[in-house]
């Protein structure tokens, strides 16, 4: 079975051209003019559309323990919902609890992964260290695939890694030629800060944002970039919510630093009197970490992604429905932390971005696709519309039109943060494996589909490294 594009605008991250487009086997096979449709292809008009790669969310949490329940997302209603808003590829987290071996949990996480059906990568989350983690580091490079490890900053008494984690870490994925990425949130301020604003009486999810302000997030990002300096390790930020969190970023990448930034649609678009919502169930559903921010850092977080300080797009999307979030009804440090967003990633940001004359049709596919294929190494074969490439595509209708609702979305969850939200650009077609598995409004996913994507380690974010190491290379004194 075969896939004709016929009558679209490929639009790349760096070029956009009529062309038509033959998929078969999973890859793009032919790009040019009047290309004849193969015996028993499926052929989609695509006449007025723009023909772009398929987005790619490198920040997911299907099927996530976490916090005395399990996110109500798992592998095959999340992907799904990814495919109906043109999201093609994931990149989950595997987060082992402390001493728990680092490659048992990968497995398990790739044992719930396997209904997914759509394709899916895995960042690993260090949480404890000792010589098994540093030599299963390696297996997991080396034979499984894995490019990125996770370090989460906050959470104190739980996955929280100090300094000496986040040393010893970086230090490892320098060696094995993979990148760390940190959760930028200084843990024992929010932890202290948190008992300090519930013995005010503060009980409400009006406290979350409180107990998590701006400079808890800055000290840690400012701490992660130092470390990564002193080391010479390339670092990746996720979910950067503050305009002073994306100064350190920035400060860093124009001292040649090689620093990356993620920031969330949600980050983007919601702020943070949403926790003043007196309907308690609103209130809750977006706790989140880090939170919604006042609208000076939403204003800073859309100049970063103009100026090319943050380079991605993702949700961290981690759903818990009202029922699980009303553990949190007289005790905000115990609500669930998450909220959705796979399905109305690439809308809203079309919408709020290309709509407006923020950035054009190519820096969308950047920030909604390529970069983060280019970022995890898995550029080409993703994020691209190139021969060869995987058959990963979204067929964009500029003119649709939606209204965001959680009452018609596909995401497994009973709220969604941009409720009401109307949008013009969406998905017509998503094309997942050189498969048609959405068409005008339907799913045609298959359970399972979805393919483990290797991503192999780098080598050109390590060159001239050696430099750097050399530079901060203690000297020996002469005396």
């Amino acid at each position: 079975m075969s896939v004709l594009i016929k009558n679209g605008t490929i639009v790349n991250a760096d070029q956009s051209f009529k062309a038509d487009v033959l998929c078969a086997d999973g890859k793009i096979q032919e790009i040019g003019s009047n290309i004849s449709a193969p015996s028993g292809a499926e052929v989609i008009d695509a006449a007025g559309q723009f023909v772009m790669p398929g987005g790619i969310d490198p920040h997911t949490h299907m099927q996530l323990p976490f916090m005395g329940t399990v996110a109500s997302e798992d592998f095959y209603t999340g992907t799904a919902a990814g495919l109906a808003g043109g999201t093609t590829m994931i990149i989950d987290f595997v987060i082992p609890s402390p001493q728990t071996s680092i490659l048992e949990a990968y497995h398990q996480w790739r044992e719930w992964a396997e209904k997914s059906v759509a394709d899916y990568s895995f960042h690993v989350a260090i949480t404890w260290w000792d010589e098994t983690v540093h030599a299963d580091m390696k297996t997991l490079v080396e034979k499984y695939g894995v490019n990125s490890f996770k370090h989460f900053m906050a959470y104190k008494g739980a996955i929280m890694a100090p300094d000496e984690i986040l040393v010893n870490s970086f230090n490892r994925a320098l060696e094995l030629g993979a990148m760390p990425t940190v959760h930028a949130e200084n843990g024992e301020m929010v932890a202290q800060l948190q008992q300090k604003i519930f013995d005010m009486g503060i009980t409400g999810p009006e406290g979350h944002p409180l107990s998590r302000p701006p400079e808890v997030e800055a000290e840690a990002a400012n701490r992660a970039i130092s470390i990564a300096n002193v080391y010479g390790v390339p670092l990746y930020i996720v979910h950067v919510s503050t305009k002073q969190s994306l100064e350190a970023i920035t400060r860093a990448r124009n001292s040649g630093q090689k620093v990356f930034g993620e920031v969330l649609a949600g980050h983007l678009l919601v702020d943070e009197s949403v926790y003043l919502d007196k309907n308690f169930e609103s209130a809750a559903a977006h706790v989140m970490s880090p939170p919604f921010r006042a609208k000076e850092h939403q204003d800073a977080l859309w100049k970063g992604l103009l100026s090319g300080n943050l380079q991605t797009t993702a949700t961290d999307h981690c759903c818990f429905c009202a029922d699980q979030k009303a553990a949190g009804k007289d005790d905000f440090r115990i609500t669930p932390n998450g909220t959705a967003g796979i399905e109305n990633r690439m809308e809203v940001l079309w919408h709020h971005g290309v709509n407006t004359g923020l950035f054009n049709m190519n820096e969308f596919v950047k920030l909604t696709s390529t970069n983060a294929a280019q970022i995890f190494n898995i550029y080409p074969r993703k994020g691209s519309i190139s021969v060869g490439a995987d058959a990963d595509i979204v067929v964009w209708d500029p003119e649709k039109t939606k209204t965001i609702s959680a009452k018609t979305h596909h995401q497994n969850i009973d709220f969604n943060i941009f409720e009401g939200m109307e949008v013009k650009g969406c998905a017509s077609h998503t094309i997942s494996a050189a498969k048609v598995v959405y068409a005008n409004g339907e799913l045609k996913v298959e359970r399972g589909a979805g393919r483990y994507v290797d991503r192999p380690p780098y080598s050109s974010f390590y060159q001239g490294l050696d430099v750097q190491a050399e530079k901060n290379k203690p000297k020996a004194v002469k005396r």
